[in-house]
């Protein structure tokens, strides 16, 4: 069924659009409810436009995104352990999507643009913990993870000048940037207390993300398996 992906996605829109509307009304109950369903039905519909995962792109993508729906679940409760969990998912899911996009982007690049993407890539991080305010025992896995966001990034913003199809690596690239916007709001709300405002733009930029990074990685598929 060429389709088979319209009712996995007309789930997740459902599903995201109440966890939308409790975060926006502050009820905190509902949304965790709805939350851990987010990712794994944005894994489904991506193995449904896929049709299948004999990929290695398809199967890197919903690799990263199971890890997603774990960090998810383990950033329900309150407390450090289970949120420094959370955030070792969520960053061994971002070197699965780096390996995805950047082992096609990064291919070919000289030591010279390297050192320069990582210079840029450790001004950006330091100038980002520096805006938010992240100090003491956060501030070490605050910069690891937040260079892991930049390398996500740069793995995108490299095929939007280096590949031929510029418009998914474009997709590519807002949906690193939106998911870096996500987790600076989360820092946001860790050291400046948290708001409804900022729970809600937490997970439309989040979901967001996800999706554009699912739609942008079957994309790829899609581009890979019409060049064979």
């Amino acid at each position: 069924m060429k389709k088979s992906w319209i009712i996995p996605a007309a789930a997740l829109v459902v599903a995201a659009l109440v966890n939308f509307v409790a975060r926006w009304f502050g009820n905190a109950a509902v949304a965790a409810i709805i939350k851990p369903a987010l990712l794994p039905l944005i894994a489904l519909t991506t193995v449904a436009a896929a049709g299948g995962m004999e990929s290695r792109t398809i199967r890197l993508l919903v690799i990263a995104q199971l890890l997603g729906a774990a960090g998810d679940i383990l950033l329900i409760p309150d407390g450090f352990p289970t949120f420094a969990c959370g955030l070792v998912c969520f960053l061994i899911g971002h070197i699965f999507y780096c390996i995805n996009f950047g082992g096609r982007s990064w291919k070919g690049l000289k030591p010279a643009q390297w050192v320069l993407a990582i210079v840029v890539m450790v001004a950006a991080t330091a100038g980002l913990l520096m805006a938010i305010g992240v100090e003491g025992t956060f501030l070490v896995p605050f910069a690891v993870y937040g260079m892991m966001l930049m390398l996500l990034i740069w793995s995108a913003l490299a095929g939007v000048f280096r590949e031929k199809n510029k418009a998914t690596w474009i997709i590519l690239t807002v949906g690193a940037v939106l998911f870096a916007l996500s987790d600076s709001l989360i820092a946001v709300q860790t050291f400046h207390g948290a708001k409804v405002i900022l729970e809600f733009l937490v997970m439309v930029t989040y979901v967001a993300a996800q999706c554009l990074l699912a739609w942008g990685g079957v994309r790829l598929f899609k581009a890979t398996s019409k060049s064979i």
